[in-house]
């Protein structure tokens, strides 16, 4: 009867030419392995974007677009915006002078301490008279 050469693996036969790996070695592959997994997932967490926006972003982006012509804000428009959300202070600084709105009685400062308050600032370009424009701040101040 003549022998596969299969059975010769089966009975341990010729088991010195074949592949083995160290456990010691094993071990270190399966750390790397696990290793280079959380390192991705860590990286993959950081690089997904904020599914929430602050909430004083939000209001800023909402009254901009109410107070700006042109490019330019006007501050006088900032008394006919609708209130931007209760506790909220919207204002503009710009040569010295400052606009600001408040709505509720709960509306923090304009200049309120950044740790108790949510703040979105963006600089913006301020009509101050006439024909006369210069750089100023929009600032969202929104009480958390």
């Amino acid at each position: 009867m003549s022998r596969s050469s299969g059975e010769e693996f089966l009975r341990g036969e010729g088991s010195e030419s074949r592949a083995a790996v160290e456990p010691i070695a094993a071990l270190v592959a399966v750390l790397a392995v696990g290793a280079a997994l959380g390192l991705y997932a860590a990286a993959l967490d950081d690089a997904a974007p904020d599914r929430e926006r602050p909430i004083a972003e939000a209001t800023l982006d909402r009254v901009e677009p109410a107070v700006t012509t042109g490019g330019v804000v006007d501050p006088e428009r900032l008394g006919s915006l609708d209130a931007p959300r209760s506790g909220a202070t919207v204002a503009i600084e710009a040569d010295g002078e400052r606009w600001a709105v408040r709505s509720g009685d709960g509306a923090p400062e304009a200049a309120s301490a950044r740790d108790a308050v949510a703040v979105a600032e963006r600089p913006v370009t301020v009509e101050v008279g006439p024909g006369r424009n210069v750089r100023g701040t929009l600032r969202a101040v929104v009480a958390r």
